[in-house]
């Protein structure tokens, strides 16, 4: 079967990524960069949309944006000047080109193209109720329940009826959206997932993360506040604000792992807090060893942290192959096994009869921590020592990751001893609660609401789970399906 390769599918995965631009002839083009950009929020199908004043234009393929979006032909057929694009992962069940965003219908008021990225945990329950009021929908996304919000609201104006809609459902959004009267770009009350705007001449551009922005050459002007509309029309600008204010709750496993270390997240460098993640668990688990290893790449610069902090070296002990594709036939466990050594293989020089601490951000379901402890072993580790640059993970998040339900976590299911045998390593720790914060600049009280969404390592949902707390057999069966941001 095609799978996805064994060092990637234990992690958990931002679910989309989202990329819009007003103003600026050949749009498409633009947006086909940013989305390169995004790559690493999902790689398994890309979609982009265009407006050329008049009508609408959508191409959209399964697979990355390289190989879809570089070919001439499929740009000139995206014209206009105002495009938005989206990279996607699925979760579980069905996935088909009907989920590819964006997602576009005909509305009373004209066309209506959306790209989300995050998760409506209502939106089983609001689909429930649209079929019975007649609503047919095309996709298993969560997203489509939004353009029927719109298409069924009451209100006049298409930009009442979006807000209309928006104040119906629960859960985390980013969206770019477009319309004839213009481009709609906005952030749920919590800011729980991520959007930023910056400008390239007389162009406005959205997107995930600063990174893209950087891509095209844009000027990252600022963050999208929490439960911010921005609409561009032509070369007006306009921001409103139509929801209550709310204390902000953005995910700070985007500093973790999600946002690429060269990206701003909410005006802190990325790379910088994963370097101070990585000094913060050195001051907290020290152990007497002989090299600092990353687990490449996202362990790196915790790592760097790390070692820095305790004055033990840090050595690439483990190299990874970026000629490797995401995806490779394995046709038994042997080979199965024999293709973890296609992406990453221990630097036996290094690593053979030597104490190893290794980095990495996080533990999902162990299997992957099992996979390295064992191939220091074999390339001869005198000791390895295991240490986690983000605190266990004992908890599913229902806001546009993906990620296992709670049964199959490995910290959910076993304590730190347990979770140590399981992985085979000498010795297992994770950075604190209060550390992730503290390497963030922020303190945790247990006496006010915490400044991030940190719902995975403590279950503090910062919204209501409609769609889980009520476990109906419908949700259930929809949620076989497809929950897509």
């Amino acid at each position: 079967m095609l799978t996805t390769h064994p060092f990637d599918d234990d992690k958990l995965r931002e679910e989309c990524g989202i990329f819009g631009v007003s103003g600026v002839e050949g749009a498409a083009a633009m947006v086909a960069l940013g989305l390169h950009a995004l790559q690493h929020r999902g790689q398994e199908a890309a979609g982009i949309s265009s407006f050329d004043g008049q009508q609408f234009h959508t191409h959209r393929a399964m697979g990355h944006v390289a190989g879809n979006f570089d070919r001439d032909d499929i740009i000139r057929q995206l014209p206009g000047q105002v495009a938005a694009g989206h990279v996607r992962y699925s979760t579980t069940g069905e996935t088909s080109l009907r989920n590819v965003q964006p997602l576009y219908a005909d509305l009373a008021s004209g066309g209506f193209a959306i790209a989300h990225n995050g998760n409506i945990s209502n939106a089983m329950r609001l689909r429930r109720d649209l079929v019975r009021s007649g609503s047919i929908f095309q996709s298993t996304s969560d997203t489509e329940t939004i353009i029927h919000l719109v298409a069924m609201s009451s209100y006049r104006t298409l930009l009442d009826k979006f807000i209309d809609a928006l104040k119906q459902v629960e859960g985390a959004y980013s969206l770019i959206c477009m319309t004839p009267e213009g481009m709609i770009a906005c952030r749920d009350p919590l800011g729980i997932r991520p959007l930023v705007m910056g400008r390239l001449g007389d162009a406005v551009i959205f997107a995930s993360e600063t990174v893209a922005l950087d891509v095209v050459g844009a000027e990252f002007e600022r963050s999208i506040d929490p439960g911010e509309l921005v609409i561009v029309k032509g070369g007006e600008v306009k921001s409103i604000r139509p929801f209550a204010p709310m204390s902000p709750r953005p995910c700070i496993f985007e500093y973790v792992y999600f946002s690429r270390p060269d990206s701003i997240a909410e005006d802190r460098s990325v790379y910088s807090v994963r370097k101070a993640i990585g000094a913060q668990l050195a001051i907290e688990n020290p152990v007497d060893a002989d090299l600092v290893v990353p687990v490449p790449d996202s362990g790196t610069p915790a790592a760097i942290g790390y070692a820095q902090q305790s004055g033990i070296p840090f050595e690439l002990g483990i190299i990874r192959s970026h000629y490797v594709g995401r995806t490779f036939i394995q046709p038994g466990d042997k080979v199965r096994h024999l293709g973890v050594k296609l992406k990453h293989n221990a630097n036996r020089a290094l690593i053979e009869g030597k104490r190893v601490i290794l980095i990495d951000d996080s533990i999902v379901r162990g299997t992957t921590s099992l996979k390295i402890v064992q191939m220091m072993r074999e390339a001869g580790a005198a000791e390895v020592h295991m240490r986690i640059a983000s605190p266990p993970t004992r908890h599913s998040c229902f806001y546009g990751v993906d990620t296992p339900e709670r049964a199959k976590l490995l910290a959910a299911k076993l304590d730190i001893g347990g979770m140590t045998d399981f992985i085979h390593a000498d010795s297992l720790a994770f950075v604190s609660i209060d550390g992730l914060y503290k390497a963030l600049g922020e303190a945790r009280r247990a006496d006010v609401r915490p400044r991030y969404c940190d719902a995975c390592f403590t279950g503090d949902y910062p919204t209501p789970l409609t769609d889980q707390d009520e476990s109906a057999p419908v949700d259930q069966f929809a949620m076989l399906e497809e929950r897509v941001s």
